[in-house]
């Protein structure tokens, strides 16, 4: 899982083995620890809700994404539109963007990849 901090805008790109995970029910991690100062942790996880929804504390995130969504995502593969959500804040400039996406290149890769080894009639 990549994360990208951009002001106010998160983007979390993932590849298609992350995808698998997400989708048979279990969570996707990520850390990153600053030297011995502290770590950053976001787990990434589906739910049943429409919205997508952060939790938790930089040291311990977990973000929620709808899984009816991210399903619809993967049936398009591979495709270079992911999906946007705004996670609101106590005003407006607070809201958070969120960019989800699978990994095109990962998707084409394993694509062309399938096209080659089934047997041609």
């Amino acid at each position: 899982m990549k994360l990208q901090f951009d002001g106010q805008q998160l983007r979390v790109r993932i590849d298609e083995d992350e995808l698998a995970v997400l989708l048979r029910g279990d969570a996707v991690d990520a850390a990153t620890h600053a030297g011995d100062a502290f770590a950053l942790r976001l787990s990434l996880q589906l739910h049943a809700q429409p919205q997508a929804r952060i939790d938790g504390s930089a040291q311990q995130c977990q973000l929620h994404l709808p899984e009816a969504a991210v399903r619809e995502l993967a049936a398009r593969l591979p495709t270079r539109d992911g999906l946007q959500f705004a996670l609101p804040g106590a005003t407006p400039a607070s809201t958070l963007a969120l960019l989800f996406d699978v990994d095109v290149r990962d998707s084409a890769r394993r694509l062309k990849a399938a096209r080659h080894t089934t047997p041609k009639p």
